[in-house]
């Protein structure tokens, strides 16, 4: 699952001698391009199911409000943010400008020059040459062509000037308007037995969020961001080369590409170490954290192929027209499993939730507000309840007599009376009765409206006469007994 790419055999005879490269997140991708909307709305609804954003804050990430920063309503803060802003509109194209993929292009021959000179002590910790950066900014600023192996630059010297270009954009690698939620994600933690907070990162949840997280950026964000921290990665790993480990690189880099603009360390306060900390935990986790949850794929695909015929020609490419077929059978079983898994989860979800507040309703201290709030557990159905026990079924109905009595009033009164129990709506059939018993049902009434007193009272009168019809019913009916 940790593989980057999968391969997948088609099976059509043109293509059958080379396989063909399918990436996993390919419909996630598609649908991020094609439905930028239904894309956002999925991502940011489980962003929200792991971490509390409040609406202000939500509408931030959204794009809906402007970020609210630390330092914002500083007049000094505002001052520098525009002087700065000044100065930029005099730089080139690459370094000052807003985040390109030409940009990425030309920085892209720094982290490719790094990548081949990890070893060195210090890097990105030791300032390099002044004028050889100056020389290297130049360069990449007008587009020229640069031989970085050619011994002119040294290995300090381009990590330095790509701390430059990543702390001279308009605003941070992870934008501002995902600054609240990184703060959240840091707070994510495990949970004790009794359901209260530890101090242990919880690094599965912190992983996904930030997965989802990296999903809504901005393409151009996203790419060099994947190229930055790859790079970091790798420097850790020959920590004992060049002494830099990813809690070192954080604090290298946790200002270029997190931090609010034109913002002091008095600004963020305590907020300092969850950063830092925020930024080492990419740096370890790099290689997870650009794939798209399972969910997200699943959810991708099933818009795409879940809703329609495989017509075009990704989708032939993966599976062809005559194994679709087949496949169709197992797709409707294989989303009702998710739509059943889905039910009992969320099943299961709400029943630990109603324990673990059932229980904090006991703990709370006598008054009459617990009072009312156990009162109201009570009007709720017994399986809901905690710690009560799984209803039992109900008792088989009792069959219905077959004596001989009852098999005479069954014949005599005929079935509507049973139908009138089932349901009042029906109208019951006519019932069939010979010439003898048309006076007894005279004085009856209508058999569909018989009362169970009735049927008693008949069953009491005149025992000549229901000797005689018994006698007529068993000589007629004999063959239906």
């Amino acid at each position: 699952s940790d593989a980057i790419c999968n391969f997948v055999i088609c099976n059509d005879s043109s293509l059958r001698s080379q396989p063909i490269i399918f990436n996993p997140d390919f419909f996630v991708e598609k649908l991020r391009h094609e439905k930028p909307e239904v894309f956002t709305e999925l991502v940011v609804s489980n962003i929200t199911r792991l971490i509390d954003l409040p609406g202000a804050e939500l509408a931030q990430l959204m794009g809906e409000e402007d970020p609210k920063l630390p330092g914002a309503n500083s007049t000094a803060s505002g001052f520098f943010r525009s002087l700065i802003s000044l100065k930029r509109k005099e730089k080139g194209v690459v370094f000052g400008s807003p985040l390109t993929e030409e940009g990425i292009a030309q920085v892209s021959q720094l982290i490719e020059y790094l990548h081949k000179n990890l070893r060195a002590e210090g890097l990105f910790r030791v300032p390099g040459n002044s004028i050889r950066q100056q020389i290297l900014k130049d360069a990449l600023n007008s587009g020229t062509d640069i031989d970085l192996d050619s011994g002119e630059f040294h290995s300090n010297d381009v990590a330095t000037l790509l701390k430059m270009f990543l702390g001279e954009l308009p605003e941070p690698l992870l934008t501002h308007k995902h600054f609240h939620a990184h703060l959240k994600i840091a707070d994510l933690t495990l949970f004790d037995e009794k359901g209260n907070k530890t101090s242990t990162p919880d690094k599965e949840r912190q992983i996904e969020a930030l997965q989802l997280l990296f999903l809504i950026l901005p393409a151009p964000n996203r790419s060099l961001l994947k190229l930055l921290l790859d790079l970091l990665y790798q420097t850790a790993k020959k920590q004992d080369k060049n002494k830099m480990s990813a809690h070192n690189l954080a604090l290298m880099f946790a200002p270029h590409i997190l931090w609010p603009r034109n913002v002091t360390a008095n600004d963020l306060q305590e907020n300092i170490t969850k950063l830092n900390n925020g930024v080492t935990f990419m740096i370890k986790h790099s290689q997870k954290l650009f794939k798209a949850p399972v969910y997200i794929r699943e959810c991708a695909r099933l818009h795409y192929l879940g809703s329609r015929a495989h017509t075009s020609k990704d989708d032939l490419d993966l599976l062809t027209s005559s194994g679709s077929k087949e496949l169709q059978p197992l797709k409707s079983q294989k989303r009702s499993r998710l739509d059943s898994c889905h039910q009992e989860e969320t099943q299961q979800r709400t029943e630990e939730a109603l324990k673990e507040l059932f229980h904090h309703v006991h703990n709370m201290p006598d008054s009459a507000k617990k009072k009312k709030l156990i009162r109201q557990f009570n009007k709720h159905p017994i399986a809901l309840t905690p710690g009560s026990d799984v209803p039992t079924s109900p008792a088989p109905r009792r069959t219905r007599s077959r004596s001989f009595s009852g098999l005479i009033k069954r014949k005599v009164l005929g079935t509507p009376v049973i139908l009138e129990r089932k349901s009042r709506d029906t109208t019951p059939e006519p019932v069939r009765v010979s010439k003898e018993n048309v006076q007894l049902l005279q004085k009856c009434g209508s058999p569909a409206h018989m009362s169970q007193a009735k049927l008693k009272s008949l069953e009491g009168q005149k025992e000549g006469s229901c000797r005689r019809m018994r006698a007529s019913l068993l000589s007629k009916d004999s063959s239906s007994l």
